[in-house]
């Protein structure tokens, strides 16, 4: 069993470079490459790239190759939600040119990353008790199947998948000594029960604002839909850049709105549903985490498990981001989100501009 968590998201601390640099850096090739530690985002010295231990087949239907490129022979099959572990990270050609990235599944085949959620197994201690207006928690394994009673647990209500966040409100403990927790989920106001082992309740440090100094005219991210990267800057000098996945430009209109905007709205967690399963280019998302809202149409910053495939447009209009990036654009951005709260609005949101 693998027991530590790793970070492999698209992520650096920008402030020591230069600008020859920071353009250099900018490229898609070369953003294809960082992959660094999103806990200290300041500490001014770039972290080694981790490699993942175990991957989550996120697509329904993800054919493995021999070779790290698509026109390698195919020689596995994968379906979604088979978890394997990760055996090698490797550099491919070819297409798809906005990621290189491939992750050879068990010593099988090679499978392209925008295709493999990057996950852990890592088991918790149940809380004692839970405060009285509930507590953020966020599933600590490649998924857990939800149920809507715990005398029924084969009866699924939702599958809860790595790093997404859930609203606790209660702790139950079922006939055979077996612990759950009582989720609140937001769209609908249901409540159904996860076991509690599966979730780790978020502290309050994690939570608190990054770069609480830097007034807060002096904070501005900006969005560059060409080139599909978020910039955060303080002072008017970058301090972070994220690869991310905005809107499609279609027929639909699923577009990301070019314009000025400020991140008033914030949730650290949100069921995210739209449409009819039985329509076409719908979703229904439970725990989608990290949330900041820049517009009432619910344009927003938030994190993604559906897909590990950044650096391309593929959203509905929001701007999709790795979960860990997510949460520092959470973190840093303002109005800073009480901690017992699940929803929070104030007019003093951080500056946001997004450019074609």
């Amino acid at each position: 069993m693998f027991t530590t968590e790793m970070n492999t998201q698209p992520f650096q601390d920008l402030r020591f470079l230069n600008r020859r640099e920071f353009l250099k850096l900018s490229s898609a090739a070369v953003l294809g490459l960082i992959a660094l530690n999103l806990e200290e985002p300041y500490s001014g010295h770039a972290q080694p790239a981790s490699q993942p231990k175990m991957g989550r087949v996120v697509s329904n239907l993800v054919d493995a190759h021999a070779s790290p490129s698509m026109d390698s022979k195919v020689v596995k099959t994968y379906w979604k939600d088979i978890v394997l572990p990760i055996t090698e990270v490797a550099l491919g050609t070819g297409e798809p040119v906005h990621n290189h990235v491939w992750y050879e599944m068990n010593h099988e085949g090679y499978v392209h990353s925008g295709s493999v959620q990057p996950v852990a197994i890592n088991l918790n201690q149940p809380a004692k008790s839970i405060p009285e207006k509930g507590v953020l928690g966020e599933i600590t394994v490649p998924f857990s199947d939800a149920c809507w009673n715990p005398i029924f647990p084969k009866v699924a209500a939702y599958r809860l998948y790595y790093e997404t966040t859930h609203w606790v409100i209660g702790i139950l403990t079922d006939s055979q000594g077996g612990i759950w927790y009582e989720l609140l989920e937001d769209f609908y106001q249901f409540k159904y029960y996860v076991n509690a082992a599966h979730i780790r309740i978020v502290g309050k440090d994690e939570v608190t604002t990054l770069s609480p100094d830097v007034p807060a005219k002096e904070k501005k991210i900006e969005v560059r839909l060409k080139d599909q990267i978020v910039i955060a800057y303080e002072f008017g000098s970058p301090v972070q850049m994220i690869r991310c996945a905005a809107g499609m430009e279609t027929w639909n209109g699923y577009f990301t709105p070019e314009g000025s905007f400020t991140t008033d709205y914030k949730r650290p967690s949100r069921h995210m549903v739209n449409g009819s399963h039985a329509a076409a280019n719908t979703y229904d998302l439970p725990g989608v985490p990290w949330v900041s809202f820049i517009d009432e149409n619910g344009i927003s910053f938030h994190g993604t498990y559906w897909h590990n495939d950044f650096g391309r447009p593929r959203s509905h209009g929001c701007i999709n981001l790795p979960s860990s990036a997510a949460k520092w654009v959470y973190r840093w951005t303002l109005p800073a989100v009480p901690f017992e709260e699940q929803t929070f609005f104030k007019r003093e949101g951080t500056l946001v501009e997004i450019s074609a």
